[in-house]
């Protein structure tokens, strides 16, 4: 598992049933016990800076529409992690690394 990859996870709490995330964890941190994913979601939003639109394709393995959601990150234990369906693009998941650094202030 890597980050960029596409996976399903048991999500605790208010999300309910298991969802489509995406790893945002740094590949160095393989050894921890946890991955930190941002949740994805098909009820589309107009929220630009905190919800990106991907669209399915064959590489990213999404059966329609989806937004990434900014906002919905969480770090789950690896044993609540599906194996990878999909991988993001180069150039989406550079658009979230921007979001991400904008919404947690570091940009």
């Amino acid at each position: 598992m890597r980050r960029g990859d596409l996976v399903t996870v048991a999500a605790p709490g208010d999300f309910g049933k298991p969802r489509p995330a995406l790893v945002i964890q740094s590949d160095r941190f393989d050894t921890v016990g946890t991955v930190t994913v941002l949740l994805l979601s098909s009820t589309l939003l107009d929220a630009p800076l905190i919800r990106l639109t991907v669209q399915p394709s064959a590489s990213n393995g999404l059966r329609k529409p989806s937004q990434i959601m900014v906002d919905k990150a969480m770090s789950v234990p690896r044993g609540k992690v599906g194996e990878p369906f999909g991988r993001l693009d180069d150039e989406t998941l550079l658009a979230v690394s921007r979001s991400l650094a904008l919404f947690l202030g570091f940009a």
